[in-house]
């Protein structure tokens, strides 16, 4: 073998022409787009997890319905029901206890109770939200985290003290 016909031989098998830019590139790029399917993919397992909040909850004392749903990227929960002992002369009890008396005739039934949650995932639990007691009138900062897939516990506290406080248990149910 000449000379020549060596060198040509010997530079297409090196390792230089194995690591060329081109390849190299191919390779990133190919890394790249695993990385954006795999993030992806993890995304929307977080999303179901969040998203496992949604639905029908009766309150501890089942009494009331609470409709959970997410608006605008945040959680909210609006009672949708009350046992018909609760009701008044056939009517709906009002918010009485509110201190806006503006506010003091309003059904219960369509008030939204919780507002402002989101999903913290290393948590695993809805937080930086609210929760109104129609009961006293009073809004509490509060938490909310899924026991098992048909218990929610949530927990309203004051001054930012998350130890005292109180909590509920709620229940999934249909409507």
């Amino acid at each position: 073998m000449n000379l020549k016909k060596r060198l040509k031989f010997t530079e297409s098998n090196s390792i230089i022409n194995i690591f060329n830019p081109v390849k190299i590139k191919l390779i990133i790029m190919k890394k790249l787009i695993i990385l954006l399917f795999l993030g992806i993919y993890s995304l929307a397992g977080i999303a179901q997890e969040a998203d496992k909040i949604l639905g029908i909850w009766w309150n501890d004392e089942k009494t009331t319905k609470i409709k959970v749903e997410k608006k605008d990227g945040k959680y909210i929960g609006t009672i949708v029901y009350m046992i018909p002992e609760k009701y008044v002369n056939g009517k709906p009890p009002v918010d009485d206890k509110n201190p806006d008396v503006k506010l003091q005739s309003r059904s219960l039934i369509g008030l939204q109770i919780l507002s402002g949650f989101v999903y913290e995932t290393g948590d695993k639990e809805w937080a930086n939200g609210t929760i109104y007691d129609p009961k006293s009138g009073k809004t509490y900062d509060c938490y909310a985290w899924l026991e098992s897939n048909d218990l929610l516990k949530l927990k309203g506290f004051v001054m930012g003290m998350r130890f005292v406080g109180k909590s509920s248990e709620w229940y999934r149910t249909t409507l």
